[in-house]
């Protein structure tokens, strides 16, 4: 692909560079040669941008550089542009329309003609798989489930009784959704009883879920994922829950039942959300924050229990000298004579 051509695709301008360059492929600083498109984003790697063989880089608008022997595509968003890049370079397959011989799919399944179902899927009674749908080997569909188009479903993925999944959906490999609530009720002689999870699961359009995460239907109602909402591996979604548009939920997080999450959201690794709380829009978690009551949209939050990250900051670095005041508080005493 010529320069010219991947600028024009990538909403970016030549700064310098000639436009027939050919570029044949993406990566990163290190490791790009003269065919390849890298990019520059964060100022962290600066370093490598002096030594990178690359033939072409992605620069934000005002980030320097000084060499003139590499190609220069500048952006509004360097990360953004090569993304874009990656996906012409590595564009997804194209389905392959068919249905292995080792499937089982029940006779009441409504299936369209164009899907790519592997071996050993199962699609249960009365269940609806759109147009464009992948199932990937050992894919279990329970019964009166409903998939939309283009959604692709890794092997051993369960999607349990009556969950809806949108179009473009996708969702890696192990996960289940739709699995029962964590619902127990404590009788007189103090054993559980399990309440019946009789909800279900909906992912909206463009929803994408990580490996070996598990989203609970709700004991009445529903869980429900809402469109552009990204959940990475290892993540917990309790029961009755909702994950609002564009939120981006990273691993090893977990939510207990009927927790709201806010649009466009960012909670990172290990966060965990009590039960009944409100996350407002716009509002990101640090890395293992605990939170224990309604956030309001746009806060930054850390610690545990989570508190306002500027004022976390300045604790955490407080902490960091507390055998110093320990030392200090012990010399005044004894100045003053009160040990």
């Amino acid at each position: 692909m010529k320069l010219s051509e991947l600028a024009e695709q990538t909403e970016s301008t030549i700064e310098s560079g000639s436009p027939d360059l050919e570029i044949t492929s993406t990566a990163g600083l290190s490791l790009a040669g003269p065919g390849d498109v890298t990019f520059l984003a964060n100022p962290k790697y600066t370093p490598q941008l002096a030594e990178t063989r690359a033939g072409a880089v992605f620069l934000n608008e005002k980030t320097p550089i000084d060499r003139m022997d590499i190609a220069v595509l500048r952006a509004k968003d360097a990360y953004v542009a090569y993304t874009l890049a990656m996906r012409i370079f590595f564009p997804q397959p194209e389905l392959r329309p068919f249905i292995h011989p080792a499937a089982v799919i029940d006779p009441s399944a409504s299936v369209a003609d164009d899907v790519e179902i592997h071996a050993n899927a199962v699609v249960g009674p009365n269940c609806v798989i759109a147009a464009g749908v992948r199932l990937m080997p050992n894919v279990t569909i329970y019964q009166g489930v409903k998939i939309g188009e283009g959604s692709t479903i890794h092997s051993n993925t369960s999607v349990r009784e009556n969950c809806e999944i949108g179009r473009n959906c996708i969702i890696h490999n192990n996960s289940t959704i739709g699995s029962d609530g964590f619902g127990y009720a404590r009788t007189p002689d103090k054993k559980w009883l399990k309440i019946p999870q009789t909800g279900r699961v909906v992912l909206e359009d463009d929803v994408e879920i990580g490996a070996n995460s598990a989203i609970d239907c709700a004991s009445v109602g529903e869980t429900r994922i809402k469109c552009g909402a990204k959940i990475d591996n290892l993540v917990q979604i309790g029961h009755s829950c909702t994950v609002d548009e564009d939120a981006l939920i990273c691993s090893q997080t977990g939510l207990a039942g009927s927790s709201h999450i806010g649009k466009r959201v960012i909670l990172t690794g290990q966060v965990g959300i009590a039960g009944h709380l409100s996350i407002g829009d716009d509002a990101v978690f640090t890395a293992k924050s605990g939170i224990s009551h309604d956030v309001e949209p746009g806060k930054v939050m850390s610690g545990i229990p989570a508190f306002d990250n500027r004022d976390w900051l300045r604790s955490t670095a407080a902490f960091r000298r507390l055998g110093e005041f320990v030392q200090r508080i012990k010399r005044i005493e004894k100045h003053l004579g009160l040990k």
